[in-house]
């Protein structure tokens, strides 16, 4: 296979910037098809790549022949739709993250991707591709510093729009940090809390932001997670991990730092879009690379599982204000085979 033929499902602001990627940056693939039911921003986002077609339901998709891999990028409320039938017809996935928006439709894809054979999707959880956590995690495997203790997490964003709800600050924002602690630290998580600091008066009369989330592993190690979704000032993710003999930092402020006058400020990411630009780069290259193959190369099925049930777990303790213990199914033999997913540092 020269050319890896993609059909990009969802047009928003993730599917358009992810055609884009394909057609400008990505090698050995391009985007065929764009399915989007809004047909006038499905045609804005098909005229990025040039010879796509813009199609408005996804069954339509999987009757033509010049398809050999699937992008979901719509609301996470919808991937089951497009992920079942994709699994149905064979087809290589890359889903956006979550994988489903609850552990039970989870397992369902989960059954259907089994029934295939083969492991087909691969989950966006690009983090995982970002130099700065595969730099962490190098270090953390390399017992340079001693044992890991703690992680200290900070999710911050410059607003949110009218559709942004509570419990979406754990399925839609945490669900990251959820994700990327099990992969720094090679351990499942085992409970979550959730606390509500004093309501910053700039979110949605409707929202409580900020909250903190405490993630707790197997192996002990406790994250604590800022989940700020109103700072006004940027889109800002940090990472401090405590050692035994030290303390390392990731995602300090962007580029250029200037001193002058008896000051000294620089520039920080006002969107994920540039702050992992590179990770998103990474994390589609190597899945079109892997997915020519016939493999994946990347977070699976069962590790989105792993975030739904978490993120579950996540939502009642938002509400509940408890402490609660998450609830996994027995890993199936198909996925026995652990992924771990980092760019070389």
């Amino acid at each position: 296979m020269s050319e890896l033929r993609i059909a990009v499902v969802g047009a928003g602001q993730m599917g358009a910037d992810h055609i884009n990627r394909i057609t400008e940056r990505i090698v050995g693939a391009r985007v065929s098809v764009v399915v989007e039911p809004d047909v006038a921003r499905g045609a804005a986002a098909a005229a990025l790549a040039p010879g796509a077609v813009a199609l408005t339901n996804f069954a339509d998709a999987l009757k033509r022949d010049d398809i050999d891999a699937v992008l979901v990028a719509t609301p996470g409320q919808f991937h089951e739709t497009v992920l079942l039938p994709a699994l149905a017809a064979g087809l290589p996935i890359l889903c956006e993250k979550p994988l489903t928006q609850d552990p039970v439709s989870s397992l369902r894809v989960l059954e259907a991707e089994q029934a295939t054979g083969k492991q087909l999707i691969q989950v966006g959880f690009m983090r995982r591709f970002d130099r700065e956590y595969a730099q962490l995690r190098a270090l953390i495997e390399s017992d340079r510093t001693g044992a890991l203790l703690a992680l200290h997490c900070a999710h911050r964003n410059p607003t949110t729009g009218e559709g942004y709800t509570d419990s979406m600050m754990i399925t839609d924002s945490v669900v990251h940090e959820i994700d990327v602690v099990r992969f720094l630290t090679d351990s499942p998580i085992v409970s979550v809390e959730v606390k509500r600091p004093k309501r910053n008066s700039l979110a949605p009369s409707w929202l409580q932001d900020p909250i903190l989330v405490l993630l707790e592993t197997e192996s002990g190690i406790l994250a604590d997670v800022e989940m700020n979704v109103n700072v006004q000032f940027g889109y800002q993710v940090r990472t401090e991990a405590v050692f035994e003999k030290g303390i390392a930092e990731i995602g300090r402020t962007a580029g250029l730092t200037l001193w002058q006058d008896g000051q000294y400020g620089g520039a920080e990411h006002t969107t994920f879009k540039t702050r992992f630009a590179d990770a998103y780069d990474a994390q589609i290259q190597r899945w079109v690379t892997a997915t020519k193959k016939g493999e994946i190369d990347g977070p699976s099925a069962w590790d989105g599982y792993l975030v739904a049930a978490a993120c579950e777990a996540g939502v009642r303790a938002q509400e509940t204000g408890e402490r609660v213990e998450v609830e996994y199914v027995p890993r199936p033999a198909f996925y026995s085979h652990e992924l771990v997913t980092s760019v070389t540092v």
